[in-house]
């Protein structure tokens, strides 16, 4: 019989010393590095990203590695200490590919029990000298376009596209999921200009770019077994959606900070707005949804950080809660400020774009509800 309740020690839902001095460490390191102006013109760089930073929030503070194991280079860590730096980087609004590189392809190599392209990769990952990204994971259904592998001689090429690629125009690395006669397996290339095409793509979130990757005969070698491609992509998706929820966290609470400090400061009627009973009810809202997904988000943690069974439930819940939290902070800091974030000199809609954007990155909350629900046995996949 299936046990209802997780076995998840509660003291891993809990802060660690180390843990709060990372914390204090990154808050202090964007805060000096990367305001909404910073933001702003990293984003007008090539790469939209300051790629300076990068080297130095993996060579200075470890961020990469943190979750990689010591045998490939890494911290020897575990995910609760990356979902740290991720709620930071949300906070902040990072816009480098952590994301896609230090937690998707990471946890997609990590998953595949490949050591010998664990030991290519990795250790480039943690420190900071490779970008990666992953494709084709979330292919659903026979009318996307699907990525396609076949043997030229002594070695795999792939062909066919994937779209809204995270990072997808600028990484060095690829991991996707290919359809071979035999089946689907796991592909690591190295695409170039001959080989492939990446096409950026207009999204509303300009801090997490995306884009059309094609493949056209490209390089590739296998990575991981068949019987294992299908449970990597799921593992990685969710440990995806655990980090997404992490970082939705940090944005959360940097929207309710900022407003709460404009509602100290703007006075109206000679007393500050803040102090009216309507407008301490709006953001006591936002406080209480705000807890709700810092709990959610810490129990999703806690799964990925031991791989627990009990993942893809926690991640689908920490998805709905922290997506819905984040959405309405955003909004609250919006209309609180008086409708102010809807210009470009104001920061705030950058956290509204990537609120929205982030809602939908790794499924919506619909579907996501629908998963929970066939998880705990509250319906079928036939009947959803």
């Amino acid at each position: 019989m299936r046990r209802r309740h997780p076995e998840i020690d509660p003291q891993s839902l809990s802060e660690t010393d180390e843990q709060r001095q990372l914390r204090a460490v990154l808050r202090d390191f964007y805060t000096e590095t990367s305001g909404p102006e910073n933001v702003r013109e990293h984003l007008a760089t090539p790469r939209g990203y300051d790629e300076q930073l990068w080297a130095r929030l993996a060579g200075e503070i470890g961020v990469h590695g943190l979750a990689v194991p010591e045998a490939y280079g890494g911290a020897g860590f575990t995910f609760a200490e990356l979902a740290v730096a991720l709620e930071e980087a949300g906070r902040a609004l990072y816009c480098a590919p952590l994301l896609p590189t230090v937690v998707l392809a990471a946890q997609a190599l990590l998953c595949s029990g490949d050591r010998m392209a664990c030991e290519r990769y990795l250790p480039r990952i943690a420190d900071g000298t490779l970008t990666a990204a992953v494709a084709g994971f979330e292919a659903a259904s026979s009318s996307e376009p699907a990525v396609m592998a076949e043997q030229s001689g002594s070695r795999w090429v792939l062909r066919g596209q994937a779209d809204f690629v995270l990072d997808g125009a600028g990484a060095d690395l690829i991991l996707a999921k290919a359809q071979t006669p035999a089946g689907p397996r796991l592909f690591a290339c190295e695409p170039t200009p001959d080989t492939s095409r990446r096409t950026p793509r207009r999204v509303l979130d300009e801090t997490r770019r995306q884009a059309l990757v094609e493949f056209r005969g490209t390089p590739a070698t296998t990575v991981g077994t068949a019987e294992g491609v299908e449970s990597t992509v799921a593992a990685t998706l969710d440990t995806g959606r655990a980090a997404l929820a992490a970082e939705q966290v940090g944005g959360s609470g940097h929207a309710l900070d900022t407003t709460v400090e404009f509602v100290k400061q703007r006075h109206q009627f000679g007393r500050p707005i803040g102090s009216f009973q309507a407008v301490k009810h709006r953001l006591a809202d936002v406080l209480v949804a705000l807890e709700a997904a810092r709990s959610a988000s810490s129990y999703a943690t806690a799964c990925a950080a031991v791989a627990s069974p009990q993942l893809p439930a926690a991640a689908c819940a920490a998805a709905v809660v922290c997506s819905e939290t984040f959405r309405l902070a955003t909004a609250e800091c919006v209309q609180l400020h008086g409708g102010i974030g809807f210009t470009w000199e104001h920061p705030a809609h950058l956290y509204v774009r990537r609120a929205r954007s982030a809602e939908v990155l790794f499924g919506t909350t619909d579907r996501h509800r629908v998963r929970l629900a066939e998880l705990i046995g509250l319906a079928t996949a036939s009947a959803a």
